[in-house]
């Protein structure tokens, strides 16, 4: 009986040994090259160019070679700056892109076999239309905003790019520049912030992803008076809409300076709009305004994603059924819609519902929402709630800080 087991034994030992022998070799092979065959490929042929901005796709006949791999392209994308493109032997066309300028370039042309071998290079001449980044940086506005500028445009392409605000800072006598703002949307608006209302000089360049860098837009603009609302002239003005709340979680807790519980917070499952109303005590021309969730609730449950705000600059404004949402400037009654707005995603970019540190962090920073520039001036606040993180029908805000000019 030992014997038998031994030789059992011995016998998958042995097969063992075979398998991982036979793996190891599959293994090795696996890295052996594409081909050995080191024949130079043949060239392209019956070339022709057609330029686009930033760039040209180059149209060819491939060489009739079952080895051929690859069409490559290299090219300076602006001064000594190379770049490569490759196109596979399915294609017949080679896109390159990412030049700085509207001029001739010379791009180099090889058709690459299997065992990497390049053929001899074709010259080609391109003369890409006026790159993207340029077009769009040309036509940007820059305008007077609440502590600072608007810069808008139309990015037709919708490449990605990013925006640089620059401007003179008379302290240092020299020119500075705010964070980079990254576009890839057809319109484009956004504003900078944190200027004083007096005469300076902005300046607004684009760069893409391929680092290259447009012209600098200058224009001295003087920035609207901006400053946070004194919440101490704040108080509730309940309207029979308004949703009961869940015991002293009252309206007067959104403006009491404290993004700590308790806030403002509804009671459960409630059959009238979930909405809040108070007044500011001054009638004032608003440029954002700032949100401070519930951080225990995260980015779900009962956390505001979407909502609208609503203004009324009547004295004693009258309650109406507002609808759940509305866009920018629609009437109903006294009030009028100063935008619905959406909540970010968590900006680590997991899930809601596995939102990290990160994420709560950015949360407890309050998050900022900007006004329309051409909002109404107004005397009360009507916050609606159009719809929360985990669909309930109940909702709660820490804190909201609003900013703008009083009047």
């Amino acid at each position: 009986m030992y014997t038998k087991h031994k030789k059992y034994l011995l016998v998958c030992i042995t097969a063992v040994l075979i398998f991982t022998i036979y793996s190891c070799q599959k293994s090795a092979s696996s890295n052996e090259p594409v081909s050995t065959d080191q024949t130079k490929p043949d060239p392209i042929t019956n070339i022709r160019v057609e330029n686009f901005n930033g760039g040209a796709n180059i149209i060819y006949t491939l060489p009739n070679s079952s080895n051929l791999l690859y069409v490559l392209g290299e090219y300076n994308i602006a001064d000594s700056k190379p770049r490569q493109t490759k196109a596979s032997y399915y294609t017949d066309t080679l896109k390159v892109d990412g030049f700085a300028e509207s001029k001739e370039y010379e791009v180099t042309l090889y058709t690459v076999s299997r065992a990497e071998v390049k053929s001899d290079p074709i010259k080609v001449k391109v003369n890409p239309l006026t790159p993207k980044f340029q077009l769009v940086n040309s036509l940007l506005e820059l305008n007077p905003d609440f502590g600072g500028i608007n810069v808008s445009g139309t990015n037709t392409y919708k490449a990605p790019l990013s925006m640089h605000v620059v401007f003179f800072n008379t302290t240092t006598n020299k020119y500075e520049e705010t964070d980079p703002v990254n576009v890839s949307t057809q319109n484009i608006s956004f504003s900078v912030r944190g200027f004083e209302a007096t005469s300076t000089e902005f300046g607004i360049y684009t760069t893409d992803q391929f680092g290259n860098k447009s012209d600098t837009v200058f224009k001295t603009l003087t920035p609207l008076f901006e400053t946070m609302l004194d919440k101490s002239k704040f108080y509730e003005y309940k309207l029979p809409s308004d949703a009961p709340v869940y015991f002293d979680w009252y309206v007067r807790n959104l403006y009491d300076g404290k993004t700590t519980e308790p806030g403002w917070h509804t009671n459960v499952d409630v059959t009238t709009p979930i909405q809040a109303t108070w007044g500011l005590g001054v009638s004032a021309r608003l440029s954002r305004f700032r949100l401070y969730s519930r951080l225990s609730a995260g980015f779900g449950y009962q956390n505001p994603k979407v909502f609208t705000i609503w203004g009324s600059d009547k004295t004693n404004p009258e309650n109406i059924s507002l609808p759940n949402a509305a866009v920018f400037g629609e009437v109903h009654g006294d009030w009028t819609s100063m935008g619905t707005f959406t909540y970010p995603n968590p900006p680590s970019g997991l899930p809601p519902n596995q939102a990290n540190s990160q994420d709560l962090q950015f949360m407890a920073d309050g998050v900022d929402f900007n006004v329309p520039i051409d909002a109404i001036s107004t005397r009360f606040i009507r916050l609606v709630v159009n719809q929360t993180w985990g669909g309930v029908r109940y909702t709660n805000i820490m804190e909201m800080s609003l900013y703008g000019s009083p009047e």
